[in-house]
């Protein structure tokens, strides 16, 4: 009998994630009303658009630059207590840019410095998620952090402009501050306190620790190369917008089209997919996916009516949901201690290759058509896929490094078994026994589904915002972040696609 799939109701009754939720909502609205109230900010001091999009831009730079390091901190340090420290380090810092007088340079360096703790509280929540929410809760309650992350993505830029409006730049900036307080609030009173997960020798609580963790093991490693190609190759169209608008005759409200249509493609997939397939089809599911989003974008090489690329880059946003199922695949396979540093990983990685991707994509662009460019980069991300398939785990998978679990089983197909207690067999989809809770030594094992996305998990890295992912990220990208629209991911996920891994 197949495993029913968890509805968001369920999930949003665990208390300590309805809490965390409401908080992590407040941040990332609070990030990109930041980006949005900043940059109107230096423009009406300097009416410099140079220092008005870098004063934009500089946000996406901290995934890249601190966030491998600074993402250890949510497996050395209690992970409640890293939260709670960088909403209130960001609340004080985007408090203290309301003063009046201060040049642009010590604008854009306050927002920077706020940006470098977005990495550590989206790898801190993206690791505390597993402890809080069980099973398939935890498959579906990354699906609906997927969601918001698009949602407050697109809702905090438009926020943005409306305070910025409503307020001046300077009052907008008041109320950002004011969101990351009640986040930090939300979460030290409501979310309780755990000990740190990375204990013992110092050699092993660095991030290149982490990394090693995830590119020792053959699984996670065709995990994060999925996340970061598939992601990459999939939203290099996003800078192309303004060419592509420019090539059918259209201005900036057909650029803003072609951004919104593949994060629509993903908030829809993501709200029905994990809610219309069985826990135990969605980890079959992932590798089609992302062949699936990669290959729309070659159809857009024949240079389709306006229409006709819209539905393409929706249907592109359709398969970046395999970063849905795929991050609590990933969450779930490392070891507690690792989780931090190995989200950060995820998320880092997708922020950079979607950057270079876009770089690269634009670079081209010059010389070819903004369609053909597509088309190629969908060429491309199809047989980096199909690369990766070829090393994608197809049985059990083998408990991470820091886990004693118990024995590797075939029944769950792409997914771990259960960790460690003989008396936790795996179910009927792979997913632990209930009477098998994890040991010690390490977190439950991976059900046999695999699940959704993140925030600074992997849809927290991907997406029009950056990192991540994922998201997401730090996505999508999140973040993860976000392959989700933002981060990264969590793509934002980046990347936010935190991620998004963002998007």
């Amino acid at each position: 009998m197949a495993e029913a799939a968890v509805t968001y109701r369920e999930v949003l009754e665990v208390r300590e994630y309805r809490y965390l939720f409401v908080a992590w909502g407040l941040s990332l609205a609070g990030d990109q009303m930041a980006k949005i109230a900043l940059s109107f900010l230096v423009f009406d001091d300097t009416r410099s658009t140079g220092l008005a999009a870098a004063a934009f831009a500089i946000s996406y730079a901290p995934w890249v630059i601190g966030g491998p390091l600074l993402s250890a901190l949510a497996d050395r340090l209690p992970r409640r207590a890293v939260m709670v420290f960088c909403d209130v380090v960001r609340a004080v810092l985007i408090a203290a840019m309301v003063a009046p007088g201060l040049p642009p340079a010590a604008l854009i360096g306050m927002l920077f410095v706020a940006g470098l703790f977005r990495p550590p509280f989206q790898t801190a929540r993206s690791a505390l998620l597993p402890d809080i929410l069980d099973g398939d809760r935890y498959v579906a309650g990354t699906a609906l952090d997927g969601i918001v992350y698009q949602l407050c993505t697109v809702g905090g830029f438009a926020g943005g402009g409306v305070l910025v409006a409503a307020l001046t730049a300077r009052g907008a900036l008041g109320f950002d501050a004011v969101t990351f307080a009640v986040s930090g609030l939300l979460i030290y009173t409501c979310v309780a306190s755990r000990p740190a997960a990375a204990v013992g020798d110092r050699r092993q609580r660095g991030f290149a620790a982490g990394a090693a963790v995830v590119f020792g093991d053959r699984s996670l490693r065709a995990y994060v190369l999925l996340f970061w190609l598939a992601s990459g190759f999939m939203y290099a169209s996003e800078g192309l917008a303004a060419p592509l608008s420019r090539l059918y005759g259209g201005g900036p409200r057909t650029g803003g089209l072609i951004v919104a249509a593949a994060p629509f493609g993903m908030s829809v997939a993501s709200a029905v997919l994990p809610r219309l397939v069985a826990p135990s089809v969605r980890s079959r599911l992932i590798v089609p996916l992302a062949a699936f989003g990669c290959a729309a974008l070659v159809v857009v090489w024949f240079r389709p009516p306006l229409w006709g690329v819209l539905c393409l880059l929706c249907a592109a946003g359709v398969g970046s949901t395999f970063s849905t199922l795929l991050n609590p695949l990933f969450g779930r396979a490392v070891p507690a201690a690792y989780r931090g540093r190995a989200f950060g990983v995820a998320v880092a990685g997708v922020s950079a290759t979607q950057g270079l991707a876009q770089i690269l994509a634009g670079v081209i662009a010059a010389h070819r058509a903004a369609t053909s460019v597509i088309g190629v980069s969908g060429v491309a991300g199809v047989l980096a896929v199909l690369a990766v398939a070829v090393i994608w785990p197809r049985h059990g998978i083998r408990v991470g490094p820091a886990e004693s679990a118990g024995p590797v089983r075939s029944s769950g197909p792409a997914g771990f078994t259960g960790s460690s207690g003989p008396s936790g067999p795996a179910g009927p989809t792979g997913s632990s026994g209930p009477s098998g809770p994890s040991g010690p030594a390490g977190p439950a094992g991976f059900t046999g589904s695999s699940g959704s996305s993140g925030p600074a998990g992997f849809n927290g890295s991907s997406g029009s915002d950056g990192a991540a992912g994922s998201d997401g990220a730090a996505g999508s990208g999140a973040g993860a972040p976000s392959a989700g629209h933002g981060q990264p991911g969590s793509g934002g996920t980046a990347p936010d696609s935190s991620p998004g891994p963002s998007r």
